[in-house]
């Protein structure tokens, strides 16, 4: 399948960056429910967020949607497959305490204990 051979250049090229890109602020705003990762591989908002929290997820998003084009464009499959692939990947990687969406649009929060869901496709 094109999508389960996007996984592990996804992992590298995107969720590591991304990652590394949190500020203390965005940090904060994950911890507080503000903010979370989507079944869509962008970050969200769940509630308000500040000005400065909203152009860094913004940032984020803007990078993730370049790499996610390049590969889409390398692998001939579209942007939103590259973005829904690193998507699961994204997913997997929700701390405790923190949100996600998938896509009937809820959020959720990770429990102790527990995993955080993802979508059926993401194997």
């Amino acid at each position: 399948m094109i999508l389960a051979r996007l996984i592990g250049a996804i992992v590298v090229a995107v969720a590591v960056p991304a990652l590394a890109q949190d500020t203390s602020a965005l940090v904060q705003a994950r911890q507080a429910g503000v903010i979370g990762e989507r079944f869509d591989g962008y970050l969200g908002h769940a509630a308000t967020a500040s000005d400065a929290v909203r152009r860094q997820a913004a940032s984020i998003n803007i990078r993730r949607r370049s790499l996610y084009t390049g590969l889409a464009q390398r692998r001939g499959v579209t942007v939103q497959e590259v973005g829904i692939t690193a998507g699961c990947e994204l997913l997997a990687g929700v701390r405790t305490g923190e949100i996600y969406m998938l896509s009937d649009g809820v959020w959720r929060k990770r429990q102790p204990g527990q995993p955080a869901a993802v979508p059926d496709y993401c194997g």
